[in-house]
């Protein structure tokens, strides 16, 4: 993996992050979902800081949510340049995005196991995580190039003809 690779992860994670950000948004207008502190709260509990009211930890809400989307856009670089692209790639990410949530939301026991949420809130977040991995994955899947993925025939075995 080169540092051009790192620096097109990063700004992909970035552009997933605003995606999926913007969603939220958008969807919590219809649905008046309040804003989720879940990431501060995990953050606190990684950095060892003392509890503050969710009101006082916008800025690590952000850190978190942010930090998680931008450099998770490494692993999917690197599933680009290895060969994982397309809507393939994109849907084997978004299950990273949704394992690392939950290992760190879990881990420090802030978080809940998933299926013992709402089938709403399963929804929705399935869909945020949908439209991150997604647009992480359309961006790398044009800026890095991958591996020559031209089929190699096999003899006794080829597509439309008899072995």
């Amino acid at each position: 993996m080169t540092g051009k690779t790192i620096l097109y992860g990063l700004a992909a994670g970035a552009a997933g992050v605003a995606a999926m950000t913007l969603a939220e948004k958008i969807e919590q207008q219809f649905t008046k979902r309040p804003d989720s502190y879940v990431p501060a709260h995990v953050l606190e509990k990684l950095l060892g800081l003392p509890h503050k009211p969710d009101a006082e930890r916008l800025g690590l809400n952000w850190t978190m949510h942010w930090g998680q989307g931008i450099l998770l856009g490494i692993a999917r670089a690197l599933m680009a340049e290895r060969g994982l692209r397309g809507p393939v790639g994109s849907f084997l990410f978004m299950n990273l995005r949704l394992l690392n949530d939950q290992t760190l939301e879990n881990a420090t026991r802030v978080g809940a196991l998933p299926w013992t949420w709402p089938r709403d809130e399963q929804a929705i977040d399935l869909l945020h995580k949908g439209i991150y991995a997604f647009t992480t994955g359309a961006v790398l899947d044009k800026l890095v190039p991958g591996p020559d993925q031209t089929p190699v025939p096999r003899e006794g075995w080829t597509v439309g003809e008899k072995a």
